[in-house]
C-alpha cells in the first residue's frame, strides 16, 4: 500500500495522480502498486511539482512497517534516529516585517 499527499501542486500534477491512484481526500492519493510504478509515479511528482509540497509513503518490511520521501519546502523533515525514520521541524521563519518570530 501506498500514499501520497500533495499541497499546492499543479492541478496537470494532481489529474496525473488520480490515474494510478484513488483521490480519498482533496490531495491525498491512496493505493498499492508494485515497486517499480511507484518510483515512476514519484517521478513524475518530482518533475511537476514546481512550488508545492509532497510526500510518499509506503509499506515495507521494516520496524516501522512503513518507508516515506518528501519533496518541496515543508516545515518537516526526515531524520533517522536508531534506524527509525522520524519527522522533525524545521525551527519557524521570523516575520519578515519586523525581523522577529511570531507571536
Amino acid at each position: 500500500m501506498l500514499v501520497i499527499v500533495v499541497e499546492n501542486v499543479p492541478p496537470r500534477l494532481r489529474g496525473r495522480l488520480a490515474v494510478w491512484l484513488v483521490e480519498v481526500r482533496a490531495g491525498v492519493y491512496v493505493g498499492d502498486l508494485s515497486t517499480r510504478v511507484r518510483e515512476m509515479i514519484w517521478g513524475q511528482v518530482a518533475e511537476g511539482i514546481e512550488e508545492g509540497n509532497a510526500v510518499l509513503a509506503w509499506s515495507t518490511n521494516c520496524e516501522s512497517g512503513f518507508d516515506f520521501l518528501t519533496l518541496g519546502k515543508n516545515r518537516r523533515m526526515p531524520v533517522e534516529l536508531d534506524g527509525l525514520k522520524l519527522v522533525s521541524f524545521y525551527p519557524p521563519e521570523p516575520c519578515e516585517e519586523e525581523g522577529r518570530p511570531p507571536a
